[in-house]
């Protein structure tokens, strides 16, 4: 691979600035799975969408960037890392703009997909380009753990950030955000961080589509189920979605230069911790998406007030992060990374017994047991993927961690979201006060958010009636979400507790690693 300058062996403060402008938009890029969550019952006052449209707006992006994330880092390693990241800046800022000026519901998912794109050029870029600006190891291993942290520092974040600035602004602020990081992006880049790239890199765009292709029509098939369309064409959608992966996955088997090198799943602890993660992840999504809106519209907490809710659980995350890879140096990953979820599962059950009043203080306790759990998953499963492949496979496992990385949240959104909403629905048309008018009733039955809204237009009494309804269904949606997601997280601990026990603690195997160097 060719570059168009080396890195010094010396690490100085010109590296460490050029850190700085990795780390930041990797963390904004991973703030935006989740930044949303709180800006979602302002957004659909505003954009009226269905509740179904409110859930593509929340993990379209997601699904786009994760489709499209080893494409881009191939297309980087074509072009460069570094213009692919400031192209990826300019489009994302842009975009941020217009999706802040949108007000019809179908376009701002348009926006959301291609904030992915944007999202999907910078990622790989911001690791790819920390192993050519750190030649020294020890160095480059602290500048990956300070990228990782901050990726988890986005995800949690994401929901207090929208909360602070919603309290000021409008939603639209949750996008504006964005600009003057990506305007950093932009200046930054050229400055402070080298270029690379690779004049004989092949890029395989059409299996990127398929991928996109594949994982939407499933999604959307799922979703259709929840909004209780006709069957036919939801069953027709996973199908398709199905046929599609499988063509993706028989493309890549037959190429000799795959875009995703499917072959690595053989790999007994690449399959695991992946699968580990991705449910793991999957099973937070839903519950975390449906919560915020949860402290919201039933515990009706202001969008500042809500996310300092989440801050004590955000600051836990963070510290069970950061102790991880410690913990895995005495014990086993695959046993940390177990009780991890186990104690989601006790999170998960303890939401299944919230309803609509609830104290805040359980309801927040709740949580903190639950949200932490992921910590472990999160922060073991790179390295985990990264040391078991041959150093020749190491970028295509690293870009195999990543998609699953961005794509567990999203599909957490996409399909516990969905039971949340079936919930939901299944329960407000048996609980709709009597003498609602039909078309207040219609409304009602698409979310909450349209529920609460033609209840101030109602007279006093059956708006308050439609309100309780209301808010009884919605936390019927989010414990049914829960036992959803308690079941994923336990099938995930099982499988770290079983894939994963071949692995011994970390301390242990470089021991042994460093006694087989000396010994030869």
């Amino acid at each position: 691979m060719t570059g168009t300058s080396t890195p010094a062996l010396k690490t100085g403060a010109k590296q460490w600035w050029g850190l700085a402008v990795l780390v930041i938009p990797s963390t904004l890029l991973f703030m935006m799975l989740t930044i949303l969550f709180l800006a979602a019952p302002n957004m659909a006052a505003d954009l009226n969408p269905t509740s179904a449209q409110l859930l593509w707006i929340l993990d379209i992006y997601g699904f786009v960037m994760a489709g499209f994330l080893v494409a881009m880092g191939v297309l980087g390693d074509r072009i460069g890392k570094r213009l692919l990241m400031v192209i990826g800046a300019v489009l994302f800022g842009l975009v941020s703009v217009a999706a802040s000026l949108t007000t019809v519901p179908e376009l701002m998912i348009a926006w959301r997909a291609v904030l992915g794109v944007g999202g999907a050029m910078m990622l790989p870029s911001t690791l790819g380009l920390i192993f050519v600006l750190f030649a020294d190891p020890k160095a480059r291993g602290v500048a990956i753990g300070v990228w990782a942290g901050g990726i988890s520092a986005g995800v949690a974040l994401g929901p207090l950030l929208s909360g602070l600035l919603l309290e000021v602004f409008g939603w639209q602020a949750t996008f504006l955000v964005a600009v003057p990081v990506m305007a950093l992006v932009a200046i930054g880049a050229p400055l402070l961080l080298p270029e690379h790239k690779d004049p004989n890199a092949k890029i395989e765009m059409f299996s990127a589509v398929l991928l996109v292709a594949a994982l939407l029509a499933i999604i959307y098939g799922v979703k259709r189920f929840a909004t209780q369309e006709p069957i036919g064409p939801s069953i027709g959608l996973l199908v398709a979605g199905a046929l599609v992966g499988l063509w993706f996955v028989l493309r890549q088997l037959r190429a000799q230069q795959p875009l995703l090198d499917v072959r690595l799943f053989a790999n007994r602890t690449v399959s695991g911790a992946l699968a580990v993660f991705l449910l793991s992840a999957a099973a937070l999504g839903g519950v975390y998406s449906l919560f915020t809106q949860y402290l919201q519209q039933v515990q009706g907490l202001s969008p500042m007030q809500a996310g300092l809710s989440i801050l004590p659980a955000a600051a836990v995350l963070i510290v069970v992060s950061t102790l991880s890879p410690a913990l895995a140096r005495r014990f086993r990953p695959g046993n940390v990374i177990a009780v991890g979820l186990l104690t989601q599962v006790v999170g998960y059950i303890l939401f299944t017994q919230l309803d609509a009043g609830t104290g805040l203080a359980l309801v927040i306790a709740s949580f903190v047991v639950t949200y932490p759990g992921v910590a472990p998953a999160m922060a073991l499963t790179t390295d985990l993927v990264v040391s078991s492949v041959p150093p020749t496979k190491a970028g295509g496992a690293s870009g195999l961690a990543t998609t699953v990385n961005d794509l567990g949240i999203s599909l957490g959104v996409a399909v516990i979201g969905s039971v949340g909403i079936a919930a939901y629905r299944g329960q407000i048309a048996e609980s709709l006060p009597d003498g609602l008018p039909a078309e207040a009733a219609a409304s009602a039955e698409t979310g909450i958010e349209g529920a609460l809204a033609v209840a101030t237009e109602l007279p006093e009494a059956i708006g308050g009636a439609l309100t309780t309804a209301a808010q009884q269904a919605f936390t019927s949606g989010l414990n049914a979400a829960a036992f959803a997601s308690a079941v994923i997280a336990a099938v995930a601990a099982v499988t770290a507790a079983t894939r994963l026990r071949h692995i011994r603690p970390t301390a242990q195997a470089q021991e042994e690693r460093e006694s087989t160097v000396q010994e030869s």
